[in-house]
């Protein structure tokens, strides 16, 4: 079963990611060592295959 947007979300804020809002339903996260990624879909969808790489591999990056 895929997991939620919000599971996502709660992903990049616990990596310290910040959330520098967005338009819609797009949410422009953002790291302090500059690392991006911008989430779209309502909070309680499901988060699509490459939402859930693009996430996992940007947390990766900035533990680098």
């Amino acid at each position: 079963m895929p997991r939620k947007i919000r599971e996502l979300i709660r992903d990049l804020e616990k990596a310290g990611f910040r959330n520098r809002g967005g338009k819609g339903s797009h949410r422009n996260f953002e790291h302090p060592k500059g690392e991006r990624i911008t989430i779209s879909g309502q909070l309680n969808h499901d988060a699509k295959p490459y939402q859930e790489r693009e996430v996992k591999n940007k947390i990766v990056e900035s533990k680098k």
